[in-house]
């Protein structure tokens, strides 16, 4: 069990840095570099003479080609490790599911040419569904990590009370991602030298819809970054069981704040969308890791401590 849970932390964390990746590509405007083909790049296995754009659309894909493979083993040392009614199993299952999705998604932007410079409403829709996918992958792999500590055969007690408060949470963070995904491509396929030219960009009646959009997406990270704050001091204050996740998570929440201050300051660079994006998915994480806490607690098996299910130990021989 201690291998499986180290292993399905590092599958997470690999995806989150092909995740930044991705948002590489797409702040570069290297989406076309393989052009329009896929799995092929440029219609070759292997790139000759490629040039920037094409040696950095390319690692993407072989970076997610190995994500696949290391999905791939995650399910496999799932089977071999959990009996089948253990979570792991079926949340394995949604990592695989939603990884195979990921690549569609992606093959298809490429295909439609759905990337580069295209300014489409068909993009912004395409990239938004691709971003509510990466949410849902994010979260499959959490939760496959998190279950990995329960032990065969172990139950759970529900705690449906603070459902809703995390239901909202959860669809804020999905439009908080929508409205953070269009700002950015605005960002890319529309840039400014200046904050004052940027700001008379929003509000300019001619402007792009990505631009004009944009305004938007601090209002919305603001009022999102509440909600989240006030459910996990109110879930803190009733349930005690939110514990380090949630301090996390509102520590995250106004980092996040101080970098989108500093991302729209210095005029969006590479590094700080980056940067941005990476601070995104640990909240999305540390979020998940909250809810499930306060949500879903396992329920103890006789002459067990619940230490030895927060360390992954299992004292029962496992089932076929």
């Amino acid at each position: 069990m201690k291998t499986f849970q180290r292993f399905a932390w590092v599958v997470l964390g690999y995806n989150v840095l092909v995740i930044l990746w991705g948002a590489y590509v797409r702040a570069t405007g290297s989406g076309a570099g393989c052009g329009s083909h896929w799995p092929l790049c440029n219609g070759e296995v292997l790139p000759r003479a490629p040039q920037i754009e094409t040696l950095i659309e390319f690692t993407h894909r072989v970076t997610s080609g190995l994500a696949l493979l290391l999905v791939l083993g995650l399910v496999a040392l799932a089977i071999k490790t959990y009996s089948r009614s253990h979570p792991v199993r079926w949340m394995s299952y949604a990592v695989l599911f939603f990884t195979l999705t990921e690549a569609l998604i992606g093959a298809g932007l490429v295909l439609f040419e759905l990337v580069a410079q295209n300014t489409s409403l068909e993009r912004a829709w395409a990239m938004s569904l691709h971003l509510l996918n990466t949410l849902l992958l994010l979260a499959a792999l959490t939760l496959t990590a998190w279950f990995s500590r329960w032990l065969e055969g172990q139950g759970w007690d529900w705690n449906p009370s603070h459902l809703g408060l995390f239901l909202g949470a959860w669809l804020g963070m999905g439009l908080l991602g929508v409205s953070g995904a269009i700002t950015a491509l605005g960002d890319t396929l529309f840039p400014v030298s200046s904050l004052r030219e940027g700001l008379a960009q929003d509000v300019s009646p001619v402007a792009h819809v990505f631009v004009r959009l944009r305004v938007f997406h601090p209002f919305i990270a603001v009022v999102v970054g509440l909600y989240i704050i006030g459910v996990v001091l109110r879930v803190k204050g009733k349930e005690k069981r939110s514990g380090l996740e949630g301090t996390t998570l509102i520590a995250l929440i106004l980092l996040q704040w101080a970098i989108g201050v500093i991302n729209v300051v210095l005029l969006a660079p590479v590094a700080i969308q980056l940067l941005h994006l990476l601070i995104t998915d640990l909240i999305w994480i540390a979020l998940v890791l909250t809810s499930v806490q306060v949500l879903v607690r396992p329920r103890l098996l006789e002459g067990v401590s619940y230490h030895s299910v927060q360390n992954g130990v299992n004292p029962r021989p496992q089932q076929s």
